[in-house]
């Protein structure tokens, strides 16, 4: 049993996608915390802060280290953070005299957040190759059907005739704009130590900062830690996307009501109705917006980061954050399955 439906046993066949879901798991998590400190380690012995033999020795230490998985969750509910016992182990790992340089100038916070940011940066290219996939599929349905009729509808009313192709833009477009707004999204390093000013490292923290950003392909930042508009204006633009295609599943849920403007294939079959193929995937896209929609309001609660850092807006983020990306990643793929599914709109 599950307490989410995006990993449910069998909900998640209608709601889960494994390929955000991957991104999004404790083994990615770890792997990309454990990315950080060898970098980190790289970043400062290119600076000359390290040694260069000793981050060597920290390197070649991270890439054969597992981690205890159990004692990390214990160290967490008391901790909570993952971190602290993460580099405990990573220290005991490296050995001495190298282990007092593993994590060296950084907190808790900057691992954490750089690991999402270098996640969120590859959940973001699959978001926008499904976003392009979605408006090449729409782009076929218009030059296959776009000069059919379809009678317009305004406030739930008959209204006047318009084309199929009006409606398809109307599909399309937001769609079209959050490509755009996708486009522009900043994943950024963070990297501030105890408390954002980089005090360790002395008048060389930037320089290691952006080496460091350099290493793991993210945009150089001073520290965000408590600056977490990037993370709601992401959660903003997620809601978009699956709003925009919440539309769309409305309006061809409304469509295959009527029944004659439109003929769909797939599933959507009845327990107790034989002749019935229920809009199911429509109707998912309905859903997950309003999803999305709710969670979002969450986020914009977890901005008010009290002073240099906050626990409890933080972990606010990490209950809401995952959900709404596989909820979007999973509006995406089934908006494009419901777009081949329409295998025929308007009237000639």
């Amino acid at each position: 049993m599950s307490l989410t439906p995006f990993e449910h046993l069998f909900l998640s066949g209608l709601f889960g996608d494994a390929e955000i879901a991957a991104l999004l798991s404790t083994e990615a998590e770890i792997v990309a915390m454990l990315r950080f400190e060898a970098e980190l380690a790289a970043a400062q012995a290119a600076v000359g802060i390290v040694p260069a033999e000793t981050a060597g020795v920290i390197i070649a230490a991270i890439a054969g280290f597992t981690p205890d998985m159990a004692a990390l969750r214990t160290a967490t509910g008391k901790d909570g953070v993952v971190v602290p016992e993460l580099v405990r182990q990573l220290r005991h790992a490296v050995g001495e005299p190298a282990a007092a340089k593993v994590h060296f100038g950084a907190t808790s916070q900057d691992v954490i957040d750089t690991a999402l940011m270098l996640r969120l940066k590859s959940i973001g290219r699959i978001l926008g190759a499904r976003l392009e996939n979605c408006l090449s599929a729409f782009a076929g349905l218009e030059a296959a059907h776009g000069g059919r009729s379809l009678t317009g509808f305004t406030r739930m009313q008959a209204a006047i005739p318009i084309t199929v192709t009006d409606r398809i833009r109307a599909w399309r477009d937001p769609l079209v704009r959050d490509c755009a707004r996708l486009s522009m999204q900043e994943f950024a390093v963070q990297f501030g130590g105890a408390a954002g000013t980089l005090d360790a490292l002395g008048d060389r923290g930037p320089t290691v900062r952006a080496e460091l950003a350099r290493r793991l392909d993210l945009a150089d930042r001073p520290q965000w830690q408590s600056q977490r508009d990037g993370i709601a204006g992401l959660a903003g633009l997620l809601s978009l996307i699956s709003g925009s295609l919440g539309k769309f599943g409305q309006d061809i849920a409304l469509m295959a009501e009527i029944g004659t403007e439109i003929r769909l294939s797939g599933g959507g079959g009845s327990s107790a109705m034989a002749h019935k193929q229920n809009p199911v995937t429509a109707e998912l896209l309905v859903t997950l917006a309003r999803f999305n929609a709710v969670q979002l309001s969450g986020l914009h609660q977890a901005l008010v980061h009290e002073q240099e850092r906050s626990g409890a807006a933080w972990m606010l983020e990490w209950m809401l954050l995952p959900p709404m990306l596989m909820a979007t990643g999973r509006a995406l793929g089934a908006a494009a399955e419901l777009i081949g599914h329409i295998d025929d709109i308007g009237k000639p």
